[in-house]
């Protein structure tokens, strides 16, 4: 029995929600820390330790290997080329979450990518 289109969307947009919620997670993570580059040692150390005492960093991971999850059983019961061209609602999402949780600016040029990103993936789907 094949599995319905639907589902499929639909575990396909669950995927790409878990997948921002997992970058929002990471972003403010490390937004909390005043990220700094560098090439000493000693203070890549300290940051790493810093990092991973940070609950929003573990839970960003959880939602990354539940997305993983998802995304086996959706290869699972698709075609790799339409579940693929199917998971780029993520841009969607990280453009709209980044807009109104992050507030940061999404240009107009971004917007109507954007759209064209909702036109593709309506026509991968038909």
């Amino acid at each position: 029995m094949q599995t319905p289109l639907f589902l499929i969307l639909f575990l396909i947009a669950l995927t790409s929600l878990c997948d921002t919620i997992n970058q929002l997670f990471l972003k403010s993570t490390i937004d909390s820390l005043n990220f700094q580059p560098t090439f000493n040692i000693l203070k890549i150390l300290k940051f790493i330790w810093r990092l991973v005492r940070i609950p929003r960093l573990w839970i960003g991971f959880i939602f990354s290997v539940i997305s993983l999850c998802i995304w086996l059983f959706v290869l699972s019961k698709s075609d790799l080329n339409f579940a693929f061209s199917a998971d780029s609602m993520h841009y969607i999402f990280i453009a709209l979450a980044s807009g109104l949780i992050l507030k940061e600016h999404i240009s107009r040029l971004r917007l109507v990518g954007t759209l064209v990103i909702v036109l593709g993936i309506i026509l991968v789907s038909l």
